[in-house]
């Protein structure tokens, strides 16, 4: 089993979340995050005063999943997160030793 974790553009998660479905992937977990990388945030003009906007806004999506689909997802998040320009974002693979389900105790990937 692997974890992917995705931080993309907000407005593109309904694109990546589609692309995960049509791979046949069922569950995901999607959270609000904020930061910064090459972008490095930018000035914001309000009531007359600068701010500078460090960290900017970004969805973290995370799924765990068999080896076997590892790879069309990946490529299912790259093709729908693109847009061409700094900021698309970055995924992340890591292993996954164990999975429970809590409500039945059931473990591996029948789990997921």
């Amino acid at each position: 089993m692997k974890k992917i974790e995705a931080v993309i553009k907000p407005f593109k998660l309904d694109e990546v979340k589609e692309a995960l479905h049509e791979v046949g992937l069922q569950g995901i977990t999607v959270t609000e995050v904020k930061g910064f990388g090459r972008q490095k945030g930018h000035t914001e003009l309000f009531r007359g005063a600068e701010y500078v906007v460090d960290f900017l806004p970004k969805i973290k999506i995370e799924v765990v999943l068999r080896d076997e689909v590892l790879e069309k997802a990946i490529e299912a998040i790259q093709k729908s997160a693109h847009t061409g320009r700094i900021g698309d974002g970055k995924i992340f693979v890591t292993p996954v030793e164990q999975a429970i389900r809590i409500r039945t105790g059931e473990e591996g990937d029948v789990v997921i």
